[in-house]
């Protein structure tokens, strides 16, 4: 299964929609996007979101809430990664996710927990994120931009050198 990085996005804060970002930007080990609001500033750290290092969500999730009339786009509902062509809902807990020559992911959650309903929730009576998000703990970091691969590779895969190669 292969897809694309279709924006990368940053905040300073959590609880901010996040801003694309239209250059090369690294994935810290262990923490997550680099000066991102939900990094976590110590390489593995444990805390009660720890695992919740990088978040994803597909382009295609963000298009059925424009087609409910929402103006959204990468970055609002807050993922750092937004894919293109990649079956995020396919995926379970384990499985690992290559992006661009460097970029391991392990996926460690799929959806969230809603606390409090945001914006969005209350223009259109749904949000995505809680439903087709998913979070991931960075076990290899490396740089990404828009238009690298992301492909998965199932929870048994063990190479962890950069260079690997999607299967086909």
């Amino acid at each position: 299964m292969i897809g694309s990085v279709v924006s990368v996005n940053i905040s300073k804060n959590k609880g901010e929609r996040k801003k694309p970002v239209n250059q090369v930007w690294e994935l810290v080990e262990g923490c997550g996007l680099k000066t991102d609001g939900h990094a976590n500033l110590i390489p593995h750290a444990q805390n009660e979101n720890s695992h919740r290092q990088v978040s994803l969500l597909a382009e295609e999730s963000i298009e059925k809430m424009r087609q409910v009339g929402l103006d959204v786009k990468a970055g609002d509902f807050a993922e750092n990664i937004t894919t293109s062509g990649i079956s995020l809902l396919s995926l379970k807990v384990g499985d690992q996710l290559k992006i661009g020559n460097e970029v391991l992911l392990k996926i460690s959650q799929i959806g969230k927990v809603c606390h409090n309903r945001c914006a969005i929730y209350y223009q259109a009576g749904d949000c995505v994120m809680p439903k087709e998000g998913i979070f991931a703990e960075v076990i290899r970091g490396g740089k990404i931009m828009v238009g690298d691969v992301v492909c998965a590779l199932g929870a048994n895969y063990i190479d962890h050198t950069p260079g690997i190669n999607c299967p086909q």
